[in-house]
């Protein structure tokens, strides 16, 4: 699995991926069931509200051999500032919409 993980810009302070890293390294919580290695292409923010650059920033991860595009908890789950982004589900569709079906999204890490 190539992962790119794009991240709330808004927790860069606060947070630096450790538990995002840790959870692919233990292949625990999003990534449970894992079988292959798990490769990090690429680690991103959204670019900030309201994440459109989140779709330039996985297309180019996916040009650099991303085949899984993830969704930090952060955005979907609000970890650790305990507020979802209320634009996580118009980011997944507009990245969808520009990567296409065939790469999988994982909508959370932990």
């Amino acid at each position: 699995m190539k992962v790119g993980l794009i991240r709330c810009m808004q927790t860069e302070d606060m947070c630096p991926g450790t538990t995002d890293f840790k959870v692919m390294k233990e292949k625990k919580c999003a990534f449970e069931g894992v079988e292959e290695e798990i490769e990090i292409i690429g680690f991103v923010s959204c670019g900030g509200c309201p994440g459109k650059k989140a779709v330039a920033r996985a297309a180019e991860m996916v040009r650099r051999g991303a085949d899984t595009i993830v969704l930090a908890s952060c955005i979907t789950k609000g970890n650790p500032i305990g507020f979802a982004c209320p634009h996580a589900e118009q980011m997944k569709a507009a990245i969808i919409g520009k990567i296409g079906e065939e790469i999988t999204i994982l909508d959370y890490t932990h």
